[in-house]
C-alpha cells in the first residue's frame, strides 16, 4: 500500500510515456521546444509494464492513466496497454492526449483494453488553436475527439485551460459544444508547470471567473460532495442535467488533502506530487535486477515523504525544475 504520513492513500498511478510532443503550446513549452531525453534514459516497454505489474500487484493500484508529453507518439502504446490489461487485477487505464493521433488510433486503444480518454482542447477556433499549440491540427483534434467517441472510449472529457486575451471569453460556448457533443467539459486552472517559468498568478483565469462566466448561459447546480471523492474536478449539474462540467481549481481550490495520486517519468523517477521538486529513482533499481519487493520497498518509502500539501500558496515557492511535458500531466 502506498501510504503517507497524513494517511492518504494512493491508488491512481500517472504514467508518463515520453517527454515530447507535437504541439508546443505556449503555456507548456518553447516555440522551438525542448531538449528531450535520450532514448536510452526512458524507460522501455518492459521496464513500463513491470513498474505497473508492481503497483497494481503489490501497492494497491487500481488506476492507471498514460500521460506525456504526447503519449501517443510512444510506438509500443497499445502494446503496453493490452499487456496491463492482463493484470490481474486489471486497473482502469485512461489515457490523456492531445487528440491529434486518435483518429488513427483509437479503435485499436480500445481493442487492447483502453478504457477511456481525455483530449486536451483549449478552443474551438482555429485560428487561436494555432496561437496557443503553435501548428495548424485543430481540425485533426476534433476528429480525434470524434474517433474516441464512436470506439466506444467513453466518457470523452475534455480539457480546457484558459488564457487571457486568447480564449478567456470562450467557456459558455465550449460548453454548449460539449453538451451537443456528448462529451465531459473541464476547465483547468493554469498552473506553474511551463518550461519557461513564466506563470503569474495574477494573470491568470481562476476558477471563480469560469463559473461566473458559464452562469451567463447555463443554470449549474454544483454536485453533493460526497459525488467528488478524490477526483481533482469539482462537477456541476449543467441545466438540471444530465451533462456536467467540471473545474479542476489546482491553484485558488486546492485539494491535496484528498490527493491519491503517485506519478512516474518517463525516465523511471517517483513523483508525489505534480509540483515536487524531490524525485526517486526506481529506473535505476530496475536495471540493477532489483526483485520486485525492493522496488516496491522503495516506491513506498518514497510516498510516506509525500508532503502536506503543493505549496503553491507559500511565498517560497519554487516551480518544479523539469516541465509539464517531463513530468507527466
Amino acid at each position: 500500500m502506498l501510504i503517507d504520513t497524513y494517511d492518504r492513500v494512493a491508488t491512481d498511478l500517472r504514467v508518463s510515456l515520453t517527454d515530447r510532443c507535437n504541439l508546443r503550446c505556449t503555456y507548456c513549452m518553447p516555440e522551438e521546444g525542448l531538449q528531450w531525453l535520450a532514448k536510452p534514459d526512458l524507460l522501455s516497454d518492459d521496464e513500463i509494464v513491470r513498474l505497473i505489474r508492481i503497483a497494481v500487484t503489490r501497492l494497491g493500484i487500481t488506476e492507471v492513466r498514460f500521460t506525456g508529453g504526447e503519449p501517443l507518439l510512444r510506438p509500443g502504446l497499445v502494446s503496453v496497454v493490452e499487456r496491463c490489461a492482463a493484470l490481474d487485477p486489471r486497473p482502469r487505464m485512461s489515457l490523456t492526449t492531445n487528440g491529434i493521433g486518435l483518429k488513427r488510433t483509437a479503435v485499436a486503444l480500445e481493442a487492447a483494453g483502453l478504457d477511456r480518454v481525455n483530449v486536451s482542447l483549449d478552443t474551438l477556433r482555429p485560428d487561436v488553436f494555432k496561437t496557443l499549440t503553435r501548428r495548424d491540427r485543430h481540425h485533426d483534434v476534433l476528429a480525434g475527439l470524434e474517433a474516441a467517441r464512436d470506439a466506444g472510449l467513453t466518457p470523452v472529457k475534455v480539457n480546457t485551460v484558459l488564457m487571457p486575451g486568447l480564449n478567456e471569453d470562450e467557456a459558455p460556448e465550449l460548453l454548449a459544444w460539449a453538451v451537443e457533443q456528448g462529451y465531459e467539459l473541464r476547465f483547468i486552472e493554469q498552473m506553474p508547470l511551463d518550461a519557461q517559468h513564466g506563470w503569474k498568478r495574477d494573470g491568470m483565469i481562476t476558477a471563480g471567473d469560469i463559473l461566473r462566466s458559464l452562469r451567463t448561459r447555463f443554470t449549474l447546480t454544483e454536485e453533493g460532495a460526497g459525488e467528488r471523492g478524490s477526483a481533482p474536478a469539482e462537477r456541476w449539474i449543467v441545466d438540471g442535467g444530465p451533462h456536467r462540467v467540471g473545474v479542476i481549481a489546482s491553484v485558488t481550490r486546492p485539494f491535496c488533502r484528498a490527493c491519491d495520486r503517485t506519478r512516474l517519468t518517463a525516465d523511471g523517477q517517483v513523483r508525489t506530487c505534480l509540483f515536487a521538486r524531490e524525485e526517486t529513482d526506481l529506473r535505476g533499481a530496475l536495471r540493477s535486477d532489483a526483485p520486485d519487493e525492493e522496488i516496491a520497498r522503495i516506491w513506498t518509502l518514497a510516498m510516506w515523504g509525500k508532503k502536506a500539501g503543493s505549496g503553491l500558496d507559500d511565498p517560497s515557492f519554487l516551480q518544479p525544475d523539469r516541465p509539464m511535458s517531463a513530468i507527466g500531466g
